[in-house]
């Protein structure tokens, strides 16, 4: 029988999907706003750790019905972290080797992780280059460079089979507002953001699409201008999400509202929701707390009634020596306490004080 090998390989990925295809959605305790709930939808729970087990299992998935990865195939992957831990998951799960291309300011943790699932991490001085690298080892050792940034908005079925956006609506099913107001997500490929901006408007649900967007990246403003040369000379210090260039995957035209969120207010989030649920998650967590509780305070300021979920990225216990450490953020220069002020206000009083 030809490709019993991709065959017994979907199976292996089939049933971890069938152990592992929800996680929690948690209701956060704000009594200063009664008539708003918001959820943190909790993808930290997942196996390896993040939102992006899922991608990665899309991106294995479409590889093998493609042709693309078979037996003995490297796989390598850009990654700033998550996605190389998760698709290092995978690539162990199927007897494959990983290599994920990285730059050297990658947190220790999510190195340690990549290594611990059998991957090998090679690294690169910045974000800019891990591209053209990626590419360039799979050319060298014949393998397939997974590419995460062009195929995540197309390797996942937007239309439902369990994709992250029909599993909200499936959680929120027995709650006082089913359809939510908003869905918050930040971008780092845009394959979440297209996933469930599609989903939205095939299912012709009322429920508009927010996107949180950190310092130094470019999809903000490519939000606004359709610029696709635009470019960034650094990363955004929030892993996991913004992008120093336009990636083909993100795609603006679902999205009804994106959102500018300071770095040091991603710092202040992360920390302020510790206090609320006692778990620890990362910046980008923080990124879309900061911006969904933007949002419920304009929701209740407006006197309207209804739903916010957002999501919970991945654990914070991976940035214990950054963005949970004092020192790391002075020494990258972020004053975190004027957004933690606002951030408690805003929690406190159910209303939304810009800063200056």
């Amino acid at each position: 029988m030809p490709h019993v090998w991709t065959l017994q390989a979907i199976d292996r990925i089939e049933r971890d999907f069938e152990r592992s295809s929800d996680t929690h959605l948690i209701l956060l305790d704000l009594p200063a706003l009664p008539e708003v709930r918001l959820y943190l939808k909790d993808e930290s729970t997942h196996p390896t750790g993040s939102l992006k087990h899922r991608l990665a299992r899309s991106l294995f998935l479409y590889g093998l019905c493609n042709g693309w990865v078979r037996e003995g195939t490297t796989v390598i992957e850009a990654s700033s972290g998550s996605t190389a831990v998760s698709e290092a998951y995978f690539a162990r799960m199927l007897g494959l080797p990983f290599v994920a291309v990285m730059p050297r300011g990658t947190s220790p943790a999510k190195v340690a992780q990549i290594e611990f699932y059998g991957g090998r991490c090679h690294f690169v001085a910045s974000g800019a280059e891990v591209y053209v690298e990626a590419e360039r080892l799979a050319r060298e050792c014949g393998g397939h460079y997974m590419d995460q940034f062009t195929y995540a908005e197309r390797a996942t079925d937007w239309r439902g089979n369990n994709n992250i956006a029909e599993s909200i609506f499936h959680q929120l099913r027995r709650e006082p507002h089913p359809i939510p107001r908003w869905i918050v997500v930040g971008a780092g490929t845009g394959g979440t953001s297209a996933t469930i901006g599609r989903y939205l408007r095939y299912q012709r649900h009322a429920t508009q699409l927010a996107v949180v967007d950190p310092e130094h990246s470019v999809f903000h403003e490519f939000y606004a201008t359709r610029d696709k040369a635009l470019t960034s000379p650094r990363g955004s210090d929030i892993e996991g999400i913004g992008r120093p260039r336009v990636e083909p995957s993100f795609v603006p035209d679902v999205i009804d509202r994106m959102i500018r969120v300071p770095n040091a207010a991603s710092y202040a989030a992360m920390r302020h929701l510790e206090r609320l649920i006692g778990r620890r998650y990362g910046g980008s967590t923080g990124t879309d707390f900061y911006g969904a509780l933007q949002l419920a305070c304009e929701m209740a300021a407006r006197g309207e009634a209804g739903s916010i979920v957002t999501l919970a990225c991945d654990p914070g216990e991976r940035y214990l020596d950054t963005y949970y450490n004092d020192a790391w953020l002075a020494a990258n220069g972020y004053d975190i306490a004027p957004y933690r002020a606002q951030v408690e206000r805003a929690c406190a009083s159910g209303e939304w004080s810009a800063l200056r």
